[in-house]
Parts: structure tokens; C-alpha cells; sequence
């Protein structure tokens, strides 16, 4: 009997334990339920409506000098808080007032590590935290994702380069779909990526708040788990002297970062999608990131521009010899001008990329800057990533004399720790300019764009440029990346190919650059995807002949009022409604699958609206610059009816009357 009750003793304990070990929050509409254990490994596992949508899922660091987070769970402390609350976003890619709502529960460990969850929604999110003295030097993390059948994953595979290790990307890669069981540890891949259960809501993993520390990769184990990689810090680095410069990591440390004792790691995040239209329009990654660190944003002036660079320049009709020279640079002016742009890009070649002070000898800069002033136009400077860094403060000074308020830089190609240190560096010092900031050949914003929203957009995207060289930019590709892409912030796909071609036409050729898809669907890329500085990549001398769609275009906003996404199957076709001021615009885009949709208008405040429509031409399936535009008076009780051709598009102005 002695026995017995010991035994039961024993077992009641053991229960005991485990239940003090175990915390579960849910979100605040209840549907999203995070389960975290405090074993041997800090676990969580994630339940949509009471069903199993992310299995246990280790958490775990292990600094260099042995510590590690999963060594201090013996007596866990867990507090939790409720938040409700309203962001005012200055520059609004999707809506100015974004509500944050969500529980929190945070684990204190016994040895100076903490974990912090919180459950939204939309979605959960976790991160490190710790709080020791002095600094650190993490070795390894683990970030584990795992679920509970082998659903299929959207990701887009780093290919690897014969000079440089597989840490080096530009983050442009087309996406690739397989099932969880057949990725394995060799394939690396960026974030976001999309996994796609049949019948459960789909989930999308990426990370928010990113700072000195690399970026999250992803790959697999031939298993239902995908596991988080990390670039090892930069031992020695290489500096190439070529067209294009860059500084490449010759060879990598053994730990990841070397960092602040006291601080949060990044948000790993698990975006929850029960319908395929919440993910394009879901904004969890930038409520994570950290609030802004510029006061006074009152001169970040988001807006179109004109870029020359996809098309070199290649303007036709004119009576000056075309290139980068100062002719052409004032025809883009006027042609910014004309059509209610409000910049112009001076792309690569303006100088010379290795130094930013020997100018193009073509270029009469100050007679370029003079005209611009005059036209009420701004001038955008594109810059090697490489050669800033070397030139900053001189670089932005000259920048600010001549009266230029955005740059883009270019050529980063990595998200090791000290690659994200850059993107900090250039940030501060151009907020203190009072310049406005694009990087191209960058990985995902990661709500860099709330930290520093004068940091308006990254590339990040295969996007425009690729039809230049390949014909990786199909519709199918387009549609992903209001799903999958625009989920870690806005991009800079540079849309407005006014040369269009079907598959069986298309080729790539530089200079005379095609894209696979309609000229409608061209134009609604302004709408759908989101950048607070749109590049019209277009040819202007096509566009001139043409103003009545190149007044449509230049009337679209870049910033908005409030966004709803009113229609959308993954991979298939997205339709999206945003709104600027009394004004609504609606973009849709297609796939290669001609399809008809009923999109119900019950959405618009009471009232009449005067639509300018552009559609799919009748004849765009065989020869896709073919569009009609089209006027009608609408209201809240209307429907549109959308034929979009392959490949095609569809884009409308509402005013109201």
C-alpha cells in the first residue's frame, strides 16, 4: 500500500511539474492557440480552431562559450499582458492606422535567457531575449519549424555561385513549390516563404526586427520540418574592383554574431492565413518591428519616378543622340512633368560607379539639377553599395547641394551581421541628410520600413529587370509576390513595361525589353504591389504616344489611406482595393489561365463614383499591349465584371462625384 501511494505521489508530481512547465495564450478572437513547453527543449506548438497546425517546435541558442537557452529551464518564470493598440504609420504602403492587437506570454529562464511569444490574429511570433553584461557571442540558433502532415512549400532557392559560398544572393529568385518531405538540408532558401496545407489555413514564415544579426534562411531534413540557417559572421572580407564592386566574404567565422549582452534577437514569425486574401494585405511583420527612430518625417515624400536603366536609356522621336547625358535626363524630366510624376531616377552610369565624384563627362549636372528645380521635378541618384559606404558623408553632402532627396544603393548581396550593420549605417546617415533611401540587391525589409520609414522600399524581388535576360517574370511569378513576397514589406518591382509579348513572342533582348504579360497588367502592378516610391520602367517615348494611359498611370498614389483585398487565389489571381483620400483603385492580376470574376462593389461608402477603367483588349491574349479604357459611374451597389486574359490585368479609378 506503502509503494502504491509513493507511486501515486511520484506520478502526481511529475504532473505537477510538467503543468508549471506548460503556458498556452490564444489570440484575442480566440481562434489561434499557442501551446509553449519548458522541458528539456523549450517547445511551442500552434492550434488554428483546435486543430494541430504547427507541431512542437524547438527553440534553443547556444552562445560560444557554452551557455545555451535550453540548459535554464529548470524553474521558468512566465508573465503575460494583453495589448491593444493603434500604429499611425507616417508612410502608409498599406493603411495609416493599423491596429495591434495581441497576448503575449514571456518565459524568464534561471541563466539570463528569456523567450517572449505573441499571438495575434493573424498570426505568432516569438524571439530571444537576454540580459547579460557586457557582450556576447552567439554560436548557433534554433529555430524550428515543425507540422503535422507533408504539406507543399512556396520558396525561392539561393543558386549557388561558383566564386562566392551559398551566403551570397541578391534575393532574387523565382519560387519553387514541393512538398515538406522532399526538401532537403543541402536546398537554402530566403524568407518569406508560404506553406500551403489543402484544407488549413496557410502559414507564412518570416522574421521582423531584424538588427545586428544575420538574416534567417531556411532548408529542410527530407522530413515535415523546415529549420532556420544563419550566415556565419564574416571572418576576412574581399573587395572585387569591377563594373559593379562588391565586398564578398572570403571566409566565415565559427559563431554568427558578436553582439550586446542586453537585447532582443528577431522575431520569427508564423503568419496564419485561414483564406487566401489575408495574406496579401497582412501587415503582422511591420507591427513587430521597432518604432521609429526619426522624429521628423515630414520630408519623406513618397511618389512615382521615371527610371531609364531597363530600357538603357533607349528613347526614340527625339532630336538629341539618346544616352546617359543631359539631353535625355531633361526629357525625363518633361516627361515626368507632363504625366504628374514626382521624380526622376539618374540610374547607374551618371558617374562613375567606383568613385560618386567623377561624374559622367555627357552630364551637366548642375544644368540637369537647375531644370529640374525648375519643373518642380526631384532627382533621384542611384549609388554602388560599395562605394557609399567609402563616400558617405562627403557623398550625401554633394547630394544635398544639388538638391537630390532620394538614393538607391546597390550591390549588397548578403545579410550576414555585418552586412545588416550597413543597412543601419546608411540609414542613420541618411536621416541626419534628410534623404530618402531605396537598397537594391538586399534581402526583405523585415519592418525596417517602420524602424526608418524614410527607408520607403527594398528590391528584394525578381522583378522588371529579369526580362532583360530571361524570361523568369511569368504571371504565375507575378501573382506569388502579392502572397509571398509582400508579406515582409514593399518591393520594388519597377513595373510599366509598355513592349508586352505572349510566351510563344516573348524573347529576351535589352534595350527593346518585353514582358510576359499584358500592358493591363502592367499598369496594375502600381495598385497591387506595394512601394511608397513606384518606378515607372517603361519607355517614356511609347508612353508619349499614348497619354491617355499615361495619365492613368501618373494619377495612381504610392502611399494609401486604407487597403481591402476583395478577391484572391494563391498562384492564381489577386484583386485589390485601396483607398487615397475620397479616391478608390482596384488592380487585379492574373496568371496564364484566361478567367473571368464577378467583384462586388458593397465595399464603397454610399455615393457615386466616376470609374476610369482599363481592361484586357479583346485581342490581348495574342497580342498583350492590347488594352480599352473605358468610363463609367458606379456605386456601392455595382459590380465589376473582370475579363482578364492571360497574363493580364485590370486597373480602376473610382472618384467620387
Amino acid at each position: 500500500m506503502r509503494k502504491l501511494l509513493f507511486l501515486n505521489f511520484l506520478l502526481l508530481s511529475f504532473s505537477c511539474v510538467r503543468a508549471q512547465a506548460t503556458r498556452e495564450i490564444s489570440s484575442p478572437n480566440g481562434n489561434i492557440r499557442l501551446v509553449a513547453q519548458a522541458n528539456n527543449l523549450l517547445r511551442y506548438s500552434v492550434y488554428f480552431k483546435n486543430q494541430l497546425i504547427v507541431s512542437p517546435s524547438e527553440i534553443d541558442m547556444v552562445l560560444s562559450d557554452g551557455r545555451k537557452l535550453s540548459d535554464g529551464l529548470s524553474k521558468p518564470q512566465f508573465t503575460e499582458r494583453n495589448i491593444s493598440e493603434t500604429i499611425i504609420s507616417p508612410v502608409p504602403e498599406k493603411r495609416i492606422r493599423i491596429p495591434d492587437r495581441y497576448k503575449e506570454l514571456k518565459i524568464n529562464l534561471s541563466n539570463a535567457f528569456a523567450v517572449i511569444f505573441r499571438v495575434y490574429d493573424d498570426g505568432v511570433a516569438y524571439r530571444i531575449a537576454t540580459s547579460f553584461p557586457g557582450s556576447i557571442t552567439v554560436r548557433s540558433e534554433t529555430a524550428a519549424f515543425r507540422f503535422p502532415e507533408n504539406h507543399p512549400v512556396y520558396f525561392p532557392e539561393v543558386a549557388a555561385s561558383s566564386n562566392v559560398d551559398i551566403y551570397h544572393t541578391s534575393f532574387e529568385e523565382p519560387y519553387t513549390t514541393k512538398p515538406l518531405e522532399q526538401i532537403h538540408s543541402k536546398a537554402l532558401f530566403f524568407s518569406p516563404i508560404l506553406i500551403a496545407p489543402k484544407d488549413l489555413p496557410k502559414i507564412g514564415i518570416t522574421e521582423s526586427d531584424l538588427e545586428d544579426y544575420p538574416g534567417m534562411f531556411l532548408s529542410g531534413n527530407a522530413e515535415k520540418a523546415l529549420f532556420g540557417r544563419f550566415a556565419p559572421y564574416p571572418a576576412e572580407e574581399t573587395e572585387t574592383r569591377e563594373l559593379y564592386s562588391t565586398r564578398y566574404v572570403s571566409k566565415r567565422a565559427d559563431f554568427l554574431a558578436l553582439t550586446k549582452g542586453t537585447r532582443a534577437f528577431p522575431w520569427r514569425v508564423l503568419i496564419i492565413a485561414p483564406e487566401d486574401k489575408d495574406l496579401p494585405g497582412n501587415d503582422l511583420v511591420y507591427r513587430l518591428a521597432s518604432p521609429s527612430r526619426v522624429t521628423d518625417v515630414s520630408w519623406v515624400k513618397p511618389g512615382k519616378a521615371t527610371d531609364e536603366w531597363i530600357i538603357t536609356s533607349n528613347i526614340f522621336n527625339v532630336p538629341f543622340k539618346s544616352g546617359i547625358n543631359t539631353a535625355t535626363y531633361k526629357f525625363y524630366i518633361d516627361f515626368a512633368k507632363r504625366f504628374g510624376f514626382e521624380r526622376i531616377m539618374m540610374d547607374a552610369g551618371w558617374s562613375d560607379n567606383n568613385d560618386l565624384f567623377k561624374i559622367n563627362p555627357d552630364i551637366n549636372m548642375e544644368e540637369i539639377m537647375a531644370y529640374a528645380k525648375s519643373k518642380g521635378i526631384g532627382v533621384s541618384m542611384w549609388t554602388l553599395a560599395l562605394t557609399l559606404d567609402k563616400q558617405l558623408e562627403p557623398a550625401l553632402e554633394q547630394f544635398s547641394k544639388w538638391g537630390v532627396d532620394f538614393i538607391m544603393t546597390d550591390f549588397i548581396n548578403r545579410d550576414d551581421q555585418k552586412a545588416v550593420q550597413f543597412y543601419y549605417k546608411i540609414a542613420e546617415a541618411c536621416a541626419r541628410h534628410k534623404i530618402m533611401l531605396m537598397f537594391h540587391g538586399a534581402f526583405k525589409p523585415a519592418g525596417f520600413n517602420r524602424t526608418f520609414p524614410h527607408a520607403v522600399a527594398r528590391e528584394a524581388v525578381l522583378g522588371s529587370e529579369y526580362n532583360m535576360w530571361s524570361a523568369k517574370a511569368t504571371p504565375e511569378h507575378n501573382v506569388l509576390l502579392a502572397f509571398i513576397r509582400m508579406l515582409a514589406g514593399p518591393l520594388d518591382y519597377e513595373p510599366g513595361m509598355l513592349n508586352n509579348a505572349t510566351p510563344k513572342g516573348f524573347h529576351a533582348m535589352p534595350e527593346n525589353v518585353m514582358s510576359l504579360t499584358t500592358r493591363t497588367q502592367q499598369l496594375a502592378m502600381f495598385v497591387v504591389y506595394e512601394s511608397p516610391i513606384q518606378f515607372f520602367a517603361g519607355n517614356p517615348s511609347q508612353g508619349l504616344n499614348e497619354p491617355a494611359f499615361m495619365e492613368l498611370l501618373g494619377s495612381i498614389p504610392t502611399v494609401w489611406d486604407t487597403t481591402r483585398m476583395l478577391d484572391a487565389r494563391l498562384g492564381e489571381y489577386v484583386v485589390t482595393a485601396r483607398k487615397k483620400g475620397a479616391d478608390w483603385y482596384i488592380g487585379a492580376l492574373n496568371n496564364s489561365t484566361e478567367r473571368e470574376l464577378d467583384i462586388p462593389l458593397n465595399f464603397l461608402p454610399a455615393g457615386s463614383y466616376q470609374a476610369t477603367i482599363c481592361e484586357d483588349g479583346v485581342n490581348a491574349d495574342r497580342y498583350p499591349a492590347d488594352y480599352h479604357l473605358s468610363k463609367a459611374v458606379l456605386t456601392s451597389r455595382s459590380t465589376l465584371k473582370l475579363k482578364l486574359a492571360p497574363g493580364g490585368g485590370f486597373m480602376a479609378r473610382l472618384r467620387r462625384q
